[in-house]
C-alpha cells in the first residue's frame, strides 16, 4: 500500500479565492469523555473559556479563530436542552422526565462532537496534538465499541468559487474515492449506515466524461438532481447553498445544511482511541484528491482510465482500482 507518514502535506491551493490563507474546520466525534470533561481538556489546552448553551452544549470563547463547540450529537436533545425547564406543573415534569430519558439513552449510543473554527492550514498541527491529549484523558472512538459510529469531518476552504476548480476537485474524487476508502478501512458501523453513500454510478460516469466542465448552474443543478441529500463521502451541499442558496433551497429544505464555502469531507472514522491515529491520515489522503485535481493532464489521463474501468463489467466487479490507483496515480 501507499506508505503512510504522520506528516501533515501541504495541498497544492495555500490561498482560497480572496487571496487569503485558505482555512479548514474539523469535527471529531467521540465517546470515553462526558462533555464538560471533554470542554475542559479543550479549553485547559487551547487557553479557552467555557460558556453553557443549554443543557448539552458548551461554547469555548478566545480563540482568534472563532468559538469552538464541545456539544451531544443529537439534535432534539439540544433543542431540548436550550429551553427554559421548571417543575411547576405535571407537564413540565414530565417533560423534564422524558429529557432525562433522552439524555440516558443518548449518553450510551450518541457521540459527543468537538467542532473547531476554520482554522489556518498551519494549526493542523494543533489539531494532531490536541487529539493526544484527549486519547490520554480517555477520548474512545469508532472500534472501541459494537454500537459507535464515530466519524472525523472536516471541511477545507475551496482554493475558488468558480465551476472550474469545484468540478476539477469532483472529478479527482470520484477517480479516487474506492482508493479513500480502502485507506479509511470504515468499520462496519459506519458503512451500515447511510451517512457516507458512495454516489450513483450513472453521476459518476457523467462528471468523470472528459466533456464534462459546465457552468456553476449547471454543475449544481447535475449534483441535486443525483444527490439531494447530505448523506455522501464528499458534501456538496453546504458549498452549493454558500455559492446559490435559491437554488439549493428549491431542491432540499434541509435545515442541518449550512452554507460554507468548503467541502465537506465526511468518510473517515474516528479511532481516537488508538495511538497510530491521527488527523494526518484523513488529511494527507485528501490532499492527494486536491493534487490530482491540480495537475489538468494527470486528472485528464485518470478519468479517461476510470471510464475504461467502469465500461467494463468484469473489472468492475473483479478488478481492484483502489490497487491501479495506488500503483499508477497516486503521488509519492
Amino acid at each position: 500500500m501507499h506508505a503512510t507518514t504522520t506528516a501533515l502535506k501541504s495541498p497544492p491551493w495555500l490561498e482560497n479565492a480572496e487571496g487569503q490563507p485558505r482555512r479548514i474546520g474539523v469535527e471529531i466525534e467521540m465517546s470515553g469523555l462526558k462533555l464538560d470533561a471533554l470542554a475542559a481538556e479543550v479549553a485547559d489546552f487551547l487557553g479557552l473559556d467555557i460558556r453553557e448553551r443549554g443543557r448539552y452544549e458548551r461554547v469555548l470563547h478566545g480563540d482568534p479563530a472563532g468559538d469552538w463547540v464541545v456539544e451531544l450529537d443529537y439534535d432534539l436533545l439540544k433543542r431540548l436542552g436550550r429551553q427554559e425547564r421548571t417543575d411547576e406543573t405535571l407537564a413540565d415534569e414530565l417533560g423534564r422526565s422524558a429529557e432525562e430519558v433522552l439524555a440516558w439513552a443518548a449518553e450510551a449510543l450518541v457521540p459527543v462532537e468537538l467542532v473547531g473554527p476554520p482554522l489556518p492550514l498551519q494549526r493542523l498541527a494543533e489539531i494532531e496534538a490536541l487529539i493526544a491529549r484527549l486519547r490520554a484523558a480517555g477520548a474512545k472512538g469508532t472500534s472501541d465499541a459494537l454500537v459507535n459510529a464515530f466519524g472525523l469531518q472536516f471541511n477545507p476552504e475551496v482554493p475558488d468559487t468558480g465551476a472550474h476548480v469545484i468540478t476539477a476537485c469532483l472529478k479527482a474524487f470520484l477517480c479516487l474515492s474506492d482508493w479513500l476508502v480502502a485507506r479509511a478501512d470504515i468499520d462496519l458501523t459506519r458503512r451500515v449506515t447511510s451517512y457516507v453513500d458512495p454516489f450513483p454510478l450513472d453521476y459518476v460516469r457523467r462528471v468523470i466524461a472528459p466533456d464534462y466542465w459546465p457552468d456553476l448552474a449547471t454543475l449544481i443543478d447535475d449534483y441535486l438532481a443525483d444527490n439531494p441529500t447530505r448523506n455522501r463521502m464528499l458534501d456538496l451541499l453546504p458549498l452549493f447553498l454558500f455559492l446559490d442558496e435559491e437554488r439549493v433551497r428549491r431542491v432540499t429544505q434541509d435545515s442541518l445544511i449550512k452554507a460554507r464555502p468548503t467541502f465537506h469531507y465526511r468518510l473517515p472514522d474516528c479511532e481516537i482511541h488508538r495511538p497510530d491515529w491521527g488527523l494526518y491520515l484523513a488529511w494527507n489522503d485528501w490532499v492527494e484528491v486536491e493534487r490530482l485535481a491540480a495537475d489538468a493532464a494527470r486528472l485528464n489521463a485518470c478519468c479517461a482510465a476510470y471510464q475504461a474501468h467502469l465500461d467494463r463489467p468484469l473489472d468492475r466487479w473483479l478488478g481492484d482500482w483502489a490497487a491501479i490507483l495506488e500503483a499508477e496515480w497516486i503521488g509519492p
